[in-house]
């Protein structure tokens, strides 16, 4: 579905369905933020309670970690957001 990281291809190869007539905008990011807030949050607490970690340490992981998860989440959310788009017929798709 991807030609790059999250610029779809300009159409299927197999069927010819244009994919670049999505209009995804933001709402994928604004997912990945909500599944963020739900993922991390539980973890931080959870870690905190069980171990002693130095806020040092903290201040390096946790970032790391929710820049990682970012950027494994945003295009598989993507392809969802455009899929789901297709699915109703809309923004272009007919």
């Amino acid at each position: 579905m991807f030609a790059r990281y999250l610029k779809p291809v300009q159409a299927c190869a197999h069927c010819g369905q244009q994919w670049d007539v999505h209009q995804a905008d933001d709402f994928p990011a604004y997912i990945v933020i909500l599944l963020m807030g739900h993922i991390l949050v539980p973890l931080m607490i959870e870690v905190n309670a069980a171990f002693a970690i130095p806020l040092g340490w903290q201040a390096a992981i946790w970032p790391t970690l929710a820049a990682i998860l970012c950027a494994a989440l945003i295009q598989p959310v993507k392809a969802a957001v455009i899929a789901f788009q297709w699915t109703r017929r809309m923004h272009g798709f007919t």
